[in-house]
């Protein structure tokens, strides 16, 4: 019954896409051919960078695509700032307030457990500590570090927090790599966030503000190539967007995923793959590096998962080069 009140409902938003004179063709041929044809035309035009560039072109791509994140924190570690954007009416991030913060010791990305580096990259806020010790003031702020690509890149260390100043003790004006800003900033900040949907930036300085809209075109088109090859069992074009470097999150190298997909893509099944809250950030200090993060809903007759997804990817002739997923 769930299956029958499903198409019933892709029938009736495929008639409303279709009904135009520019859509005369695709809807001839639906006419000819049926529902599940003309849904491959459209999984093929959603590969199409024309349709992003037109989609993307009333969007603030301030700072990358972002369809889950009502507010964005960025740390200028040369500035010593931590800037709070929170989206406005017109869906337009706007500027909120700059707070002094403290940041590690030691200047550049961090690396490893107890270098005093505050950490380059990009990064949700997995949980608030209510009850934490004096020092680190009323609250915390714990950050997702190391993140995927951070374990790609053999980085260590954990614990970075966006924290408070001690109520009890001395302190000096660096951390040992988290982000510390004053008690009423942090609790301002507090009243301000969402953690769920709060992403965080941290750069050596200024964080980009002004995240090209043809490049993120680009990387949206190529990820719903990839999903087309995906969901049409085209394992050669879908391989073809794995990089040679490529390692997964759990060690799996490219010539051992290859023959994983391989097994998978020989059953020919039918399914289903869509993507929901998508997220494209350029990675700070990195080359044509993007973090993409999305909730994937994936449905065959031997398998079905519901859950988040992330790629690392490295856009090389407008073309993306997955370097690491989970």
């Amino acid at each position: 019954m769930q299956n029958k009140k499903v198409s019933f409902v892709l029938f009736f938003l495929l008639l409303q896409t279709l009904l135009s004179a520019s859509n005369i063709e695709l809807l001839t041929h639906y006419r000819n051919n049926g529902i599940e044809d003309i849904q491959k035309q459209l999984d093929m035009n959603l590969a199409q960078k024309e349709y992003w560039k037109e989609y993307l072109s009333s969007i603030d791509t301030k700072f990358g695509y972002l369809e889950s994140y009502e507010n964005i924190l960025t740390c200028d570690k040369s500035q010593s700032q931590l800037a709070l954007y929170m989206k406005d009416a017109n869906n337009t991030y706007q500027l909120q307030k700059v707070y002094s913060a403290y940041t590690g010791k030691a200047k550049g990305d961090k690396l490893k457990e107890g270098d005093l580096k505050t950490p380059v990259g990009v990064y949700n806020i997995v949980k608030k500590i209510d009850k934490v010790d004096s020092f680190y003031g009323p609250m915390a702020f714990v950050t997702s570090y190391p993140n995927t690509y951070d374990k790609y890149r053999g980085k260590t260390g954990k614990g970075i927090w966006i924290h408070g100043l001690p109520t009890l003790q001395e302190r000096d004006e660096f951390t040992k790599g988290c982000i510390a800003i004053n008690n009423p900033s942090i609790e301002c900040l507090d009243k301000h966030i969402n953690i769920k949907k709060t992403l965080l930036i941290i750069d050596e300085d200024n964080v980009d503000r002004n995240v090209s809209k043809d490049l993120l075109s680009d990387v949206l088109s190529n990820l719903y190539s990839w999903r087309y090859a995906w969901i049409y069992n085209d394992i050669d074009s879908y391989l073809n967007f794995y990089a040679n470097e490529f390692i997964r999150f759990d060690g799996m190298n490219l010539e051992q995923f290859k023959k994983y997909k391989t097994r998978i893509f020989a059953k020919n099944e039918k399914k289903s793959i869509l993507f929901n809250n998508i997220n494209v950030v350029p990675y700070p200090e990195s080359e044509n590096i993007y973090k993409i993060t999305f909730k994937e809903i994936y449905k065959s007759n031997s398998f079905s998962f519901t859950g988040d997804k992330v790629l690392i990817v490295k856009l090389i002739n407008k073309k993306i080069n997955i370097i690491t997923e989970k």
